[in-house]
């Protein structure tokens, strides 16, 4: 075979000081060889500006050729090391062969290593309604309202989802006047909710529709089940009204319900209810570990339910209690519960990780009115970063092991996600 001379002379447009061969370097039969005489150092000097560095039109083979001739570039120099302060001591260095933050020390290298990750994707957006056309203000929770059903409700929804939250779940205002002691108004099929269900559906088909099942807002003493005439919470006859409210929101197009009541047997006995009406698709967010807080108080004054005498002790939970969150998740998932729920959230982060811990199911957390409140009314005093505050109450409630989060900040915190000013 012919041998190939190849000519690796001066390059052009190359910022670096290394050698060239003094003559032409011989490729034969497919083998590089060397000339053994001595080469000449030779400086090229990149042309003027400061743009990129051009590229040479030597082939791969050639430049390999010229590192191993010698002719090496010559990189940028490393960076020095930052000076310390004047007066920092000198100390010997610790003989730590681990330390942590080494993985901390860059954006790029804790965006690596972040463990938990926060996104539109993970709310639930909650949303007042009522029969009205106007949105009314919520003077305890700035920035919410009771939205008209025909109008302000689906403008609502659009603008969430333009911003990527895509779930719901709708708590009714209803008129005093379609208030009882035993809520009949929860299961009618042309109610707020339903028509409500029905409109969202029409309008957006793909939409994740939660739903409140509780007769609070329905019922004329304001608790979640029916009232006997000594003040106790009837619980079997309040899970009959309970299957029937569900299977009206099933029917109207609900994707989830969710019995927040906190009656015993409640999720086994919707299951069958939904299942025996074909609604075996809808799925049961059960209020699990929901407890009787004092984090309730915005959102009772949005829906006016505050009830009417007593308080809610005899059926949500203690808020002094943990253990005894193990026992409503366990009767929960064994009645065919899909998703476990806590409540509140932020003040309850301990439950949530025990419910992750004791169960394969899905991990809900309600962000509730008081929680929202605090922190707003911290952003508006300047006492706290509202948006930083947010933030990260939101990731750590997912980091406790929340799945999806109940919240009022949904669509602020998802346009902040997203970059956009709120």
């Amino acid at each position: 075979m012919a041998s190939t001379f190849v000519n690796v002379g001066p390059i052009k447009g190359l910022d670096y000081v290394g050698f060239r061969p003094s003559r032409p370097l011989k490729l034969n039969s497919g083998r590089t060889q060397f000339d053994p005489r001595p080469l000449r150092r030779l400086t090229v000097r990149a042309g003027d500006g400061d743009g990129p560095v051009g590229k040479t039109r030597l082939s791969d083979a050639e430049c390999e050729a010229a590192v191993v001739a010698g002719n090496v570039p010559q990189a940028p120099p490393a960076p020095p090391k930052p000076a310390a302060p004047a007066g920092t001591p000198v100390v010997p260095l610790l003989p730590l062969s681990r330390r942590p933050r080494r993985n901390r020390r860059s954006p790029a290298l804790r965006a690596a290593f972040q463990e938990t990750s926060l996104s539109p994707a993970n709310f639930v957006y909650p949303l007042f309604i009522h029969e009205g056309q106007e949105d009314t203000p919520i003077g305890a929770m700035p920035g919410c309202y009771r939205l008209g059903w025909r109008h302000g409700l689906v403008e609502e929804v659009a603008k969430a989802r333009d911003v990527g939250v895509n779930s719901i779940v709708l708590f009714p205002k209803i008129p005093d006047a379609l208030k009882n002691a035993t809520g009949d108004e929860a299961y009618n099929d042309d109610g707020l909710v339903p028509r409500s269900i029905r409109l969202l559906k029409d309008k957006f088909p793909d939409l994740v529709i939660y739903t409140d099942v509780a007769l609070d807002p329905y019922s004329s003493d304001g608790h979640d089940g029916i009232v006997r005439e000594d003040g106790v919470i009837m619980n079997d006859e309040t899970v009959h009204q309970l299957c029937k409210q569900a299977v009206s929101q099933a029917r109207a197009g609900a994707d989830v319900v969710s019995p927040s009541d906190m009656m015993d047997g409640r999720v086994g006995a919707i299951r069958n209810a939904l299942d025996a009406e074909g609604f075996h698709h809808v799925s049961i967010m059960s209020y699990t570990a929901k407890y009787a807080s004092s984090f309730y108080g915005p959102f009772r004054e949005a829906l006016d339910s505050n009830p009417r005498f007593g308080d809610k002790k005899t059926y949500q939970m203690n808020p002094a209690n943990y253990r005894e969150a193990l026992v409503e998740a366990g009767e929960d998932e064994s009645e065919g519960a899909d998703i476990l729920l806590v409540k509140p959230g932020l003040p309850y982060l301990d439950i949530i990780r025990l419910l992750r811990d004791s169960s394969s199911l899905p991990i809900a957390a309600y962000q509730v009115s008081g929680e929202y409140s605090m922190i707003k009314a911290g952003g508006a005093l300047k006492m706290i970063d509202e948006e930083k505050v947010m933030l990260e109450s939101l990731m750590c409630l997912r980091r406790a092991g929340a799945d999806i989060i109940l919240t009022y900040f949904a669509m602020q915190a998802a346009r902040s996600l997203c970059g956009e000013k709120r």
